[in-house]
């Protein structure tokens, strides 16, 4: 593993209709989450589904084709960076935020 790289892929399925706002430079960005699920045994043998829900902010080119074709259910596959974040609420309280932030995006069916 000569180029160790910060790389994230989900295949997952939208669980609500994406957020887009429009930059004061013209530039678009798109904020939504999605759901990944595991399905394993536990030690009793029960079947158990685990549902993993996940930020995810697109810019530019990729961030208009998701407000023209992603919405709430929508099955998608993402290839992008996790990023970490943080800011001050209005309360002065500092906040951290966790995110993919998408290089590359595939529609998938649905």
């Amino acid at each position: 593993m000569n180029a160790m790289k910060n790389r994230v892929q989900l295949i997952g399925n939208v669980g609500s209709d994406p957020e887009i706002k429009t930059l004061e430079t013209g530039k678009k960005i798109a904020h939504l989450t999605i759901a990944t699920n595991e399905i394993y045994k536990n030690e009793k043998g029960d079947k158990v589904e685990k549902t993993e829900w996940h930020r995810v902010t697109a810019w530019g080119k990729t961030a208009e084709i998701i407000e023209k074709f992603v919405v709430k259910g929508k099955e998608v596959a993402i290839d992008g960076k996790l990023t970490h974040r943080s800011y001050d609420d209005k309360n002065g309280e500092k906040r951290f935020i966790t995110e993919v932030v998408v290089n590359e995006i595939l529609l998938l069916s649905k």
